[in-house]
């Protein structure tokens, strides 16, 4: 009898036991519990901790609150400007609510994983390709707002969406690079031509300013010999400046003097005699214009041509008390002949 009640008690311990171990589920932090009793959801969601079910009525499944990191696999796409391009991006999720994500899905995770799909390529059709490379923000909004709004159905909150990449066709590489080429080269070219403008307006500034003081050149021309001969393995060949000589020939010239205007003598009126006791200068007389000598048929082959006497001058007296000098005219006796020279003819009247 003893017997029977010890193997009894065991029993009902080792069943005890069995039961215990077969009912009892220890939940993590993590982690929620959704408790199906004959396979219908219970209300009550189990919390972390030690927790039990009855075993073959009840069943527990567990759901991970954490945030899920989920690549989205590369989708082929062409963007709204006719551009084959190839994005893929990851996405950010939690399960907010452990009951919708048992009961409204399957699996939630491929569910997410699917719809990021779709509507990544929906936006790869709705944007432009300077939008997937500079305006990224946008489109993770965009992205993020496409796949929340059936997920908010299934327990699962979208928590950002990230374009990760975006592959470009080769072509499509070669022909940025020319245009980013082509764009800074424009902009240098821009930056250079207005450094040009800028110093052509100080040069003429300077040129203005050195015009008005010469000195002002020759300066500057003795600083750039100072800049070049500061290279001693370098030849340097002097010029010499034409102003430089045009100003010292300026400064060597003398300063011509005013020197008083003469009026004109009216006519009939009587030139100024000179003062008492002077004579007049007296004019040369002027040299006759010679004349040719013609031989009379009389005359004899040797003769020789006669000169006329010199005229002398006779002083008279002025009105004035003094004497002046009066010139003759010459006559034509006083015309003197041209020598002949030697060996010539005198030539006959016919």
């Amino acid at each position: 009898m003893v017997q029977e009640l010890l193997i009894a008690l065991v029993v009902v311990i080792l069943a005890g036991l069995t039961y215990t171990v077969a009912a009892a589920r220890v939940i993590k932090q993590y982690e929620r519990g959704v408790v199906l009793r004959f396979g219908r959801l219970r209300n009550d969601v189990r919390g972390p901790g030690f927790t039990m079910v009855i075993p073959g009525a009840e069943r527990l499944r567990k759901v991970n609150m954490q945030i899920v990191t989920m690549p989205v696999p590369a989708q082929d796409g062409i963007t709204r400007d006719n551009v084959t391009v190839r994005v893929d991006a990851v996405i950010y999720f939690k399960v907010v609510d452990a009951a919708s994500a048992v009961v409204q899905v399957e699996d939630y995770r491929f569910a997410v994983s699917q719809m990021a799909q779709t509507s990544l390529r929906s936006i790869i059709g709705k944007s432009d390709l300077d939008d997937l490379l500079s305006n990224r923000e946008k489109l993770n909004q965009g992205l993020e707002l496409m796949i929340d709004s059936p997920a908010v159905g299934w327990g699962v909150q979208i928590d950002r969406v990230e374009i990760k990449d975006v592959s470009l066709p080769e072509t499509m590489k070669r022909s940025m690079a020319r245009q980013a080429e082509a764009d800074r080269e424009r902009r240098a070219r821009v930056i250079n031509a207005d450094a040009e403008l800028q110093a052509s307006k100080k040069l003429a500034q300077a040129a203005g300013e050195m015009s008005a003081q010469p000195a002002a050149l020759q300066l500057r021309l003795l600083q750039t010999v100072v800049a070049v001969a500061a290279e001693k393995n370098s030849t340097l060949v002097l010029p010499f400046p034409v102003e430089l000589l045009r100003f010292l020939e300026r400064a060597q010239q003398p300063v011509p003097q005013q020197q008083p205007v003469q009026a004109a003598p009216q006519p009939g009126a009587q030139a100024p005699s000179a003062p008492a006791g002077t004579l007049p200068p007296v004019e040369p007389d002027p040299e006759p214009a010679p004349e040719p000598a013609h031989a009379s048929s009389s005359s004899s082959a040797g003769a020789q041509p006669v000169e006329a006497a010199p005229s002398r001058v006779a002083p008279s007296a002025s009105p004035s008390g003094g004497r002046t000098a009066s010139v003759p005219k010459p006559g034509p006796s006083a015309a003197r002949p041209r020598p002949r020279s030697k060996g010539s003819k005198p030539l006959a009247r016919h």
